[in-house]
């Protein structure tokens, strides 16, 4: 087994989250099963299979997830769009720090691409921007007589 999988597997298996893992095992067949390869095929063949369609990231936090998310999109010439919400500075090197122009250096944000980071805890900032987004949609449905048209938003 490459060190790599040997990792992989650490991860998944480290501490309590290795214990889930061994109890369900037993449970009805076909149990939990993890297939890290199958998901990594799953979340790029979402991006690859976009087609023509614009895609967009909004990365709450950092880490594997940002760097799965952002690599999936890679797979497709880059995201058109991209809103990454945490509190990581870039000066240490991490990949939660990186601001979205060094993903537009590996091919992972388009070049064209609106992007912003947000130097927020994205428990504060998240709700809000959905709260916000909302909001405008129901603004928009208010008539001319201030009647809120009812209906789906």
């Amino acid at each position: 087994m490459t060190e790599l999988l040997q990792n992989l597997l650490a991860n998944y298996s480290y501490g309590s989250l290795g214990d889930m893992l061994y109890f369900h095992s037993f449970k009805k067949e076909p149990g939990l099963v993890i297939d890290i390869v199958q998901d990594i095929r799953a979340m790029n063949g979402e991006a690859v299979h976009a087609g023509l369609r614009k895609t967009g990231m909004v990365i709450l936090g950092g880490g594997l997830p940002k760097h799965h998310i952002c690599n999936a999109n890679m797979m497709r010439n880059g995201a058109d769009y991209a809103v990454f919400i945490n509190t990581a500075q870039e000066f240490d090197g991490s990949d939660s720090g990186a601001r979205p122009d060094e993903a537009v250096s590996w091919g992972k944000i388009r070049g064209s691409a609106k992007t912003v980071k947000v130097h927020c805890d994205a428990t504060i900032a998240f709700p809000l921007l959905v709260a916000e987004t909302f909001a405008a949609k129901a603004k928009r449905s208010v008539d001319a007589t201030s009647r809120v048209k009812f209906g789906p938003l």
